[in-house]
């Protein structure tokens, strides 16, 4: 808190001192009094609004197809060496390299949003998933096996239970990707979201405003973010990683 309070300090002398060009760089204090002032505006809302739409139902999307995807091909070599080099032919595509052809096929809609923060989502929880259902401990595997468990109970009860902490991490890291996908379409394509508020802001000149709308992106991203490790610490409490060690001690 005390590194984030200096950081605004001195923003806020560069840009009274114009060291930084208050015309571009407005004071924090100018940037706050409009982002509180929005904060009572139902547009704000409504464009916050439109923005996580389009993020849920984007990481929803990819979450529906890498999961089961990353659980096929993980489980089987075979499976994995046939489509490795797909996936590593696909995944450094920049997403917004796809951008025309949303336009082209979905329009400037939410549709075209949707394909693309989902397209960016899915290749790190695919990736993740895969590592996770690869990366389990050949003990507990031989374990199972000794004891009787069948192929689809070895797979429900130990490789699945040890691919939940790398899934977690993915849908983590899908989800600020999918965010910055979301963003980016809503400004460049003109999609409605916090993107077009900001572009609309920027042409208009208006640049404490477009400050005041970066930052609540930046806190949505931030509350996203917060939620999926929140959940994941009480999800993965089990894991080594999350558990506490009680009566240790200090």
């Amino acid at each position: 808190m005390a590194g984030i309070a200096v950081a605004l300090l001195l923003a806020e002398a560069a840009s009274r001192a114009e060291v930084l060009p208050s015309t571009y760089f407005p004071p924090v204090s100018r940037t706050v009094v409009t982002l509180a002032g929005e904060l009572g505006q139902g547009a704000l809302w409504a464009a916050v609004g439109h923005t996580l739409q389009g993020w849920a139902l984007g990481l929803g999307l990819a979450a529906a197809l890498a999961i089961p995807a990353g659980v096929a091909i993980g489980t089987s070599a075979v499976r994995y060496r046939a489509c490795r080099m797909l996936i590593e032919f696909l995944r450094p595509i920049p997403s917004v390299a796809l951008i025309p052809l949303a336009i082209l096929v979905y329009g400037i809609g939410l549709e075209s949003k949707v394909f693309l923060a989902a397209f960016a989502a899915l290749w790190p929880l695919l990736i993740q998933t895969v590592y996770g259902m690869q990366d389990v401990d050949p003990v507990a595997l031989d374990t199972a096996r000794v004891f009787g468990l069948r192929r689809s109970e070895r797979l429900t009860r130990v490789v699945l239970p040890s691919a939940v902490p790398y899934v977690a991490t993915g849908l983590r890291i899908s989800s600020t990707v999918a965010l910055i996908l979301a963003v980016t379409a809503e400004l460049v394509i003109g999609s409605a979201g916090l993107g077009r508020e900001i572009n609309a802001a920027r042409a208009g000149g208006a640049t404490d405003l477009m400050y005041a709308l970066i930052i609540v992106t930046g806190l949505v991203g931030w509350g996203l973010n917060g939620i999926f490790s929140r959940v994941e610490r009480r999800v993965l409490r089990w894991h080594p990683a999350h558990r506490t060690v009680e009566g240790s001690a200090a």
